[in-house]
């Protein structure tokens, strides 16, 4: 095999990856980046427009193949920098006796990826999320949301480009997430997401269908402060299917710190920190986020 020809194959092999931060087509991952979310997943803020900011930076040098063996491709690296604002309008209306909200997140990408000395980047808006979702509290330090969230094809597209910015099809994502929250003693959250992928009608492929979950456990000093661990799992439960289909179904299981701060005015800062681990068809790394919400 000649260099000219290997160095094709590895380029192809990273054009696959066309939305590797987006979409199990191809090898890539998810419509939601795994590990988001952490403390205070399940519980709704009261009536009224509330702001977050979701930051952070999603980091994968290698790709692995089935039963987690490493796909050598040189110079392997996608290095993903995101900025999300979260509009959340909380209601006084009530249904099924849950109270309803509202709420869309547009995440503002800057998207490098490199292989086999290829290089691209691309930056703007991905694929903006919204839905609808109803919270409840059984009890003062209890609260869980039922949702559906709607993710739209707004982000930039191509099938050549590696950096593209969005998946270019539509996905649903029924949500149910609770959190226990005491301000002293033992903290635990889980947000449970299934993905149902729509067609890409550029490369004719359907994404399979995906169940995944972010959770968090600490213990709060009953200040506002909570520190612990968190991350999420994933586990692709159909196959793909067209031309772009992965070799097999996606699998991954995210750990690491995770930090809470919060108070009575409605100001809340989460940071984590988490690796991948037992990965499978998919790229493997590391991701840092930060939550911040801020009372209007």
């Amino acid at each position: 095999m000649t260099i000219k020809f290997r160095q094709f194959i590895y380029a192809a092999t990273l054009s696959l990856l066309s939305t590797s931060v987006m979409a199990t087509e191809g090898g890539g991952v998810g419509i939601y980046p795994d590990g988001l979310d952490n403390y205070l997943s399940g519980a709704l803020p009261p009536s009224g427009v509330h702001v977050l900011f979701y930051g952070g930076n999603v980091h994968y040098n290698k790709l692995n193949g089935k039963n987690g063996k490493e796909i050598p491709v040189p110079g392997f690296n996608v290095n993903v920098n995101v900025l999300a604002p979260r509009l959340v309008w909380v209601t006084d209306q009530q249904f099924f006796g849950g109270q309803l909200a509202y709420h869309t997140i547009v995440p503002l990408l800057d998207v490098t990826a490199e292989a086999a000395g290829r290089h691209d980047n691309s930056k703007g808006i991905g694929d903006i999320t919204f839905g609808p979702a109803l919270g409840y509290h059984p009890a003062p330090d209890v609260g869980y949301v039922v949702g559906l969230d709607v993710n739209a094809p707004t982000g930039h597209y191509s099938r050549n480009d590696p950096s593209s910015l969005g998946k270019n099809h539509w996905a649903f994502q029924p949500v149910w997430a609770i959190s226990y929250f005491p301000a002293y003693g033992i903290n635990a959250d889980l947000k449970v997401m299934y993905d149902f992928n729509f067609r890409n009608k550029e490369t004719k492929t359907t994404s399979g269908q995906a169940l995944h979950e972010d959770y968090a456990l600490g213990w709060g000093f009953g200040n506002g402060l909570v520190v612990g661990v968190g991350g999420y799992a994933f586990q692709q439960t159909t196959n793909d299917s067209g031309p772009n289909s992965a070799q097999g179904k996606a699998s991954a299981f995210g750990f690491g710190p995770s930090i809470r701060y919060a108070n009575d005015k409605g100001w809340l800062v989460a940071l984590k920190w988490q690796k991948d681990f037992v990965v499978n068809n998919r790229p493997a790394g590391s991701q840092i986020f930060l939550k911040a919400a801020i009372p209007l």
